[in-house]
This record gives C-alpha cells, structure tokens and sequence, in this order.
C-alpha cells in the first residue's frame, strides 16, 4: 500500500472530529460528472481556492469507497494522475473510455476521487499532517436511452414495505428507466405526520429497486400517503417531487 493509500482512511477519521479548523483547499468543479457515450473524452476541473500549494492524486473507483488507486479496474483512463497545485491555481482532468464492452441500455456509475496532500509545515516536528478526499460520481450514459434523466424521477414507483430483519418499515423505489436516480432527501408523509429515511439521501439504480429504511415507523399507517422528494439533476441542482404511494 502506497502512500496515498496509507493517508486516506486515518484522514478520513481524523477530519470527521477536527472539521472546523481543517478543510480541504482543492474544490471539484461540479458535484458529478457525465460521459455521454459518443465523445471521446470528457473534462473536470480542479481549483485549489487556498494560499499554500498541495499535491494531489486522482484516481476512478467502481464504487468501492477503500479501494486503492492501484486496486481500481475501470474501463478509463484519466490525465494526470499525481500533480502539484500551486495556490489559486487550477487543473483540468481528461478522463478518457478505454473502449471496454459498456451496458447499453442504461447508464453505468462509477467513482471520481481527488486526494490532496499539504506540504509539511516548515520548523515543526509537532505539526499534524491531514489528507483529504474528494469522491463524486460518474456517470457513463449510452448515446441512444430512451427518455431523459431529469423525467426518470417521476417514473420512480414507491411502495412501502416492512424490513426484511423486521426492523420497521421502508419505502421501496422501483426505477423502470435507464438512468439512476439521485435522491438529495426522501420522506414519508401520511396526513400531518411525516418520516423521513435513516441516511439522507440516495440512489436507485437503473432498472432496479432500492430499500430506504424510514426513521420510528414500526407499521404502515392508516391514511393516504405520498413520497416527497428532492432529486438531482445532472447539474447538482435539487429539485423538489411528490409521488403518490403505490397501494
């Protein structure tokens, strides 16, 4: 395990106590990344917005968050991978499709992580050194999909349904699109009474379903019930949507 690789989980640790007097200087331009199948290669934008120069190492995942830069198979390639930033500087990445065999009748996912590395701080042999990550998704989407992405949300069919482990209730999103749907907030509301989902946010994927486990509702309530939503675009804007629930 490289060096990168031996930083990333404590800094990961360490920043979730020390957030307020730490924060990373280098900001990914956009809060995803789309490949639309018939270019040949797509471009992000890195800007370090602090005073001090970082290093920094890019690599893509296929959505395993602890998997090392060397351990990732993804079918692309990305430019540069390990770079010096100089303060207020700016760096564009080349991510570029290796030509592997991709679905096409749906969208793929995959991960975009940025770790950078301050340099040392000079005279100090008591100065505690932090990496921080970066991680947004990619999505690779086929040239002939039916529909379009900002309409697959309200084609989502949302049930509820008791836990499989018997641990409450949950909504059940079925997506029958091509594309995934990225959800900012999701919530139960039955009357004057609402629930909201014990992690904030999520993703249903392609042609397929995904359990979101609701906060305190131990049965099915007895009155009307919808879903509100707010999902996100390609662009990272939230848009709120209310869904009726499926009987």
């Amino acid at each position: 395990m490289n060096a990168f690789a031996r930083l990333l989980i404590p800094a990961t640790l360490l920043l979730s106590a020390l957030a307020p007097v730490a924060e990373a200087s280098v900001v990914i331009n956009g809060t995803r990344a789309v490949y639309p199948a018939k270019q040949r290669e797509i471009s992000v934008r890195l800007d370090n917005k602090r005073t001090i120069p970082v290093l920094v190492r890019t690599w893509l995942d296929n959505g395993d968050a602890q998997a090392s830069p060397e351990s990732s198979e993804v079918p692309f390639s990305m430019t540069p991978p390990i770079f010096r930033m100089n303060a207020d500087a700016s760096q564009t990445l080349r991510i570029m499709h290796t030509g592997e065999t991709m679905p096409a009748d749906r969208e793929s996912v995959y991960w975009l992580n940025v770790l950078e590395v301050p340099p040392k701080a000079d005279g100090s042999s008591n100065t505690l050194q932090f990496a921080f990550r970066n991680r947004i998704k990619l999505f690779y989407r086929p040239t002939s999909l039916a529909g379009h992405p900002i309409d697959a949300p309200a084609q989502v069919r949302w049930s509820l349904i008791a836990m499989p482990d018997g641990s409450g209730m949950a909504l059940k999103g079925d997506n029958p699109t091509p594309y995934h749907v990225n959800l900012g907030t999701l919530e139960l509301k039955a009357g004057t009474q609402s629930w909201g989902t014990r992690e904030t946010g999520g993703m249903v994927k392609p042609m397929s379903s995904e359990l979101f486990p609701l906060e305190d509702l131990g049965q099915r309530p007895g009155v009307p019930m919808q879903v509100e939503f707010k999902f996100i675009t390609d662009h990272g804007a939230q848009i709120d949507g209310t869904l009726p629930l499926a009987p």
